[in-house]
């Protein structure tokens, strides 16, 4: 199956010239992970992410999106899907821009994991469970734990989403786009309502709870299905109401490649 087929055509896109305020506000509206970004040309020049949304620092800063894009690999529609989905996978990416041409690098779609894994044929799903592919090292944080805290956190570890952990047992998810959401976008030294970093409010006043889980004998079938009526990034791992692991999208569509 070809890209062409299962992009979404038309999709929201940022500007290089537009500001970051602006940005964050489309990706709470639209409720994006990620916006391609196009310059005045409409050529693709890259992805802002949530990531990229909580760089920046000062509530009064005219800052434009372009100094805050990531390179994309490219895609193009013609490209087999599966081999568009490595590409993916190799740059850690749930979302990429598809590109008419290398020549012509102007915005054609959007391709998703979640298109991926509503094209796969049933009888191509590897016969593996979740244990076979889940995170086992897992990092989680508190309820308690400030929302700046948990953010640099976010941001040394490269990690998009935190468990959420009280008395040994697990109570929701916190990620970047609960962050985003609830305004708390800039909070290393002052967030949209004004919050200075060491004022900075708990976990669980932005965290997502309960917590949507998977056990570790669930079939990678199972799994696919609870990412598409869930529309989350990822999803815990629990046996015997203990959090043992972790697994992602990109962890799916690692076991087909």
């Amino acid at each position: 199956m070809k890209v062409e087929d299962i992009m979404t055509k038309n999709p929201v896109f940022l500007h290089d010239t537009d500001f970051m305020t602006h940005a964050r506000q489309m990706i709470r509206d639209h409720n994006k992970r990620t916006l391609p970004v196009v310059d005045s040309k409409n050529r693709v020049i890259g992805m802002l992410s949530e990531k990229d949304a909580l760089s920046i620092y000062s509530t009064k800063s005219n800052v434009t999106v372009e100094g805050f894009t990531s390179e994309v690999p490219d895609v193009y529609p013609d490209m087999d899907m599966m081999h568009a989905a490595k590409l993916m996978v190799d740059a850690d990416l749930g979302r990429v821009p598809v590109i008419r041409s290398s020549h012509e690098k102007t915005l054609a779609g959007i391709l998703s994991t979640v298109d991926i894994f509503r094209n796969l044929k049933p009888d191509n799903i590897p016969k593996k469970i979740v244990e076979d592919v889940m995170t086992r090292d897992v990092k989680t944080c508190s309820p308690r734990d400030s929302i700046a805290r948990v953010w640099l956190n976010m941001k040394g570890m490269g990690f998009s989403g935190f468990p959420v952990v009280k008395d040994g047992q697990l109570v929701g998810m916190v990620t970047r786009r609960n962050i985003i959401r609830a305004g708390y976008a800039r909070i290393e030294r002052e967030d949209e309502h004004g919050t200075k970093s060491t004022m900075s409010p708990p976990v669980e006043k932005v965290m997502s709870s309960p917590a949507y889980t998977l056990s570790p004998r669930a079939t990678l079938k199972e799994a696919i299905q609870a990412f598409l009526k869930l529309d989350v990034g990822r999803l815990s791992v629990v046996s015997n109401g203990n959090l043992v692991g972790i697994v992602d999208r990109n962890d799916i569509i690692k076991a087909f490649i």
